[in-house]
């Protein structure tokens, strides 16, 4: 990723914190009508896996500029996700769901430079994610 592209993911995640809550309800409800079969994927507290979401994310944010310090945790996250039924198809879903959420929360923020950074930060780790998880189970990565 290109320096300008880091800088405008890192100010606009900035901007998107204090609205944590909302973002993540427009994220999951987002999923859950483009992917209806992702919604039981997840159980308990939607409010807590919203925060978790969040907490993961400002991990990948604040490490945009050194991408590889996070990719191992990144893949073992992907390898965890197997097991909870994501498929590969689930990605780009997720991708469209955060981004549209994203644009929702920080409107004019969130400008088409701004949303191509942030599709080029989410490529750079979903294809890192996706290679793990087909990787620990070949036969479902295509499922």
């Amino acid at each position: 990723m290109a320096t300008r592209q880091i800088g405008l993911v890192q100010a606009s995640f900035a901007l998107a914190l204090p609205h944590v809550d909302a973002v993540a309800a427009d994220f999951y409800a987002r999923l859950f009508v483009l992917a209806p079969e992702t919604r039981g994927l997840f159980r308990g507290n939607m409010g807590e896996q919203g925060r978790k979401l969040f907490l993961t994310l400002a991990m990948v944010v604040d490490a945009l500029d050194a991408i590889e310090t996070i990719l191992p945790a990144a893949e073992a996250l992907a390898v965890r996700h197997v097991g909870y039924g994501a498929r590969d198809h689930h990605y780009a879903i997720v991708g469209t769901a955060l981004l549209d959420a994203l644009a929702q929360t920080l409107g004019p923020n969130f400008d088409g430079d701004t949303r191509e950074a942030w599709a080029a930060a989410y490529a750079t780790l979903s294809d890192h994610m996706r290679a793990a998880a087909a990787r620990a189970v070949p036969h479902q990565a295509a499922a």
